[in-house]
């Protein structure tokens, strides 16, 4: 604990002056590679890249570049003129950092969980790597969770509860795994509620206790944070197993709670996730959870360019 509250600290100090070390970036290039879509993640990463004096680059692999294989011993007589081991280092050339956006493909869960692509770019390119979210973490959205917490909370250790809602589009677990493994490490009583089925892998879990009744789950609880996800367990990785809409997170569960503050990462499907009233109540901090994305981003930017020559 003692390491996030290092980071919430330097986090704070940053929101009261972003440009204060707007030196560190002066004459340093931010490359950010896109293999998925991105709204507030782009917007939120070249903001606090600006904040410290850099110039940003972004690509978007998949409208802006050439198609690129990223198989080894591939025979490349198809549509993907380029490989991704030629490519990481030639990006390498123009920039000082690179960030990288690489989704679970679901094709396979072990390539999926050696983050394969993210690998890659940290192996290849020469320059120092951060996720802008990987096939099985998402650290920038945890940490700005973890901020948002520390800046809402009303007392000494709330009651957190990440509960699975549904969702009609199989989703990754990088938003979930990284939420689990940063409140496994801050001082709040952390609670998962999910069906049976959608177990979360166990490194990131650890021994936060799971709740398959969501109602109990949410007696009591200061933040509700929803997320849905997709199955972890090999038999049906990446599957949707559930289809209930009792899940979604609607007034009459939100009443069960102590007045809690309701997130999620966002984009989020209304009346699937959440019903309009939830998101909309003034409980609802989703607005302040994206601003801070820009204020975790930057300490995480600051740090590294305090290591880079």
């Amino acid at each position: 604990m003692g390491n996030l509250n290092a980071a919430l600290q330097e986090a704070s100090d940053l929101k009261k002056d972003r440009f204060a070390f707007k030196y560190l970036g002066n004459n340093k290039t931010l490359l950010m590679v896109f293999f998925n879509s991105s709204l507030r993640t782009r917007l939120s990463t070249q903001k606090a890249a600006m904040n410290l004096g850099m110039n940003t680059m972004v690509l978007d692999i998949a409208q802006n570049a050439w198609r690129l294989e990223t198989g080894t011993g591939v025979i490349m007589d198809g549509d993907k003129p380029e490989h991704i081991r030629e490519a990481i280092p030639v990006m390498g050339c123009y920039c000082d950092l690179i960030g990288v956006r690489s989704f679970a493909r679901f094709e396979n869960k072990q390539d999926d969980y050696n983050e394969n692509i993210l690998q890659q770019f940290i192996q290849l390119s020469g320059r120092p790597v951060f996720s802008m979210e990987g096939a099985t973490t998402h650290p920038l959205q945890a940490f700005a969770d973890l901020i948002t917490i520390e800046e809402f909370k009303t007392k000494k250790r709330p009651k957190v509860v990440l509960t699975w809602a549904p969702h009609p589009k199989a989703l990754p677990q990088a938003v979930p795994n990284s939420f689990a493994d940063f409140m496994n490490e801050a001082d709040v009583d952390f609670v998962i509620t999910h069906p049976k089925g959608y177990e979360l892998a166990p490194q990131f879990t650890r021994d936060a206790r799971v709740e398959y009744n969501q109602k109990e789950a949410f007696r009591g609880a200061d933040f509700i944070y929803a997320k849905n996800w997709s199955v972890f367990e090999d038999a049906h990785y990446g599957e949707i197993l559930c289809t209930d809409t009792n899940w979604m997170v609607d007034e009459a569960k939100m009443s069960l709670t102590n007045h809690a503050r309701f997130m999620h990462c966002l984009p989020v499907r209304r009346n699937v996730i959440v019903t309009d009233g939830v998101i909309e109540s003034p409980h609802s901090i989703v607005f302040q959870e994206a601003a801070n994305r820009e204020i975790a981003c930057q300490v995480v930017l600051k740090r590294m360019l305090e290591g880079v020559e």
